[in-house]
């Protein structure tokens, strides 16, 4: 049980979902990527000459500065002869020639690098057909590594095929207005990245926030198990039930049980006024189906494609259980809340002279 659990959590990671924001063109050019897309990060001279597709890639990822690093400008270096001075000098190439000879001889195709990687490497890789990222952020990477398969180096000491990723296909694209890198066909993949497209910041902002809403529900199926039909349908069934029970109860209970029932009808009501149907007309369709005896009726709510009233389990459009009982009982407590409030005090606007 536990090794099961653990894989459920690993899978529905929201990490390994990566939501990228272009501006331009329209809400339908929005894709989703079976793998991983990143935006193309900064680059030095050098950086065109390098190929920008390849075929069952292997991907290094390193955590590694690949860089000649500025002197300090506090450092001192004491020498007698200035033969010292060019051997250091010669010793710093020579260390970071070594990092590069290392990341080729390895057999990647693409390397990755959370730190920077500078003009030197850059023209050093287009030489040898290696394509090259700097400064990848650290999210991007994770996704990357989940997908191909790499490890992450903190040294090019030592480096064998064992650390690389493999994809079937890497290659660099352009998305709108800027260029992104692209790792599909991952034997590993458990990730994806969803490009959303839009003519503005605010749009997309809000497909972005609907997306998450989206994702957060469909996740949250998977781990209670349990649904029941949405647009509407729950709820009617529930008043239904509750109406019939109210019958049955003596005094002022009664009518408590007989509000919260018509209360219930609120949700398909406001579902059928956003979609702009005529409420009153659902509602009574909705009424006469959930009337029947049998549970024919049961499922049935808004089909807001159609603009009927239709078994909605059978449509797939289910809500998860743990979700609806959450809501109601938030809904049940906040009305305890404003009905046990037993008087109010306003208190009178201040005077000009700041007198009450």
């Amino acid at each position: 049980t536990t090794t099961t659990t653990t894989t459920t959590e690993n899978t529905l990671s929201l990490a390994m979902i990566g939501v990228k924001k272009e501006t331009g063109g329209a809400l339908e050019d929005s894709h989703l990527v079976k793998g991983v897309a990143f935006k193309k990060t900064f680059s030095y001279a050098g950086f065109e000459c390098q190929p920008k597709s390849f075929d069952d890639a292997r991907v290094l990822a390193l955590n590694v500065e690949l860089e000649l690093r500025a002197e300090r400008d506090n450092a001192e270096l004491r020498i007698k002869d200035p033969k010292q001075y060019q051997a250091f000098v010669d010793a710093e190439w020579k260390i970071i020639y070594d990092k590069l000879d290392a990341c080729v001889a390895v057999g990647a195709h693409v390397v990755l690098s959370k730190k920077a990687i500078g003009d030197l490497a850059t023209q050093y890789f287009a030489d040898r057909g290696v394509f090259c990222a700097g400064r990848v952020v650290d999210d991007d990477m994770r996704r990357v590594c989940a997908a191909t398969g790499a490890k992450v180096q903190s040294s090019v000491s030592k480096l064998d095929a064992s650390v690389l990723g493999k994809c079937a296909k890497f290659e660099e694209r352009q998305v709108g207005k800027e260029r992104y890198n692209f790792f599909t066909g991952c034997a590993h993949a458990r990730t994806a990245t969803i490009i959303l497209r839009g003519g503005g910041e605010h749009f997309i902002d809000e497909a972005d926030r609907s997306l998450h809403d989206a994702i957060m529900i469909t996740r949250r199926t998977l781990r209670s198990n349990r649904v029941v039909a949405g647009g509407g349908a729950i709820e009617m069934e529930l008043s239904k039930h509750l109406r019939a029970h109210a019958r049955t109860i003596g005094g002022k209970q009664q009518l408590i049980v007989g509000a919260f029932a018509k209360a219930l009808e609120a949700i398909p009501r406001q579902l059928a006024l956003n979609a702009g149907f005529d409420p009153t007309d659902m509602l009574n369709q909705l009424r006469q189906q959930h009337a029947h005896d049998d549970a024919r009726g049961a499922w049935f709510g808004i089909d807001i494609d159609n603009e009927v009233v239709a078994d909605n389990y059978a449509a797939h459009v289910w809500e998860p259980v743990l979700v609806k009982r959450n809501a109601l009982q938030a809904a049940t407590e906040a009305a305890c809340v404003v009905l046990s409030i037993d008087e109010t005090i306003k208190a009178q606007r201040a005077q000009a002279d700041g007198s009450a």
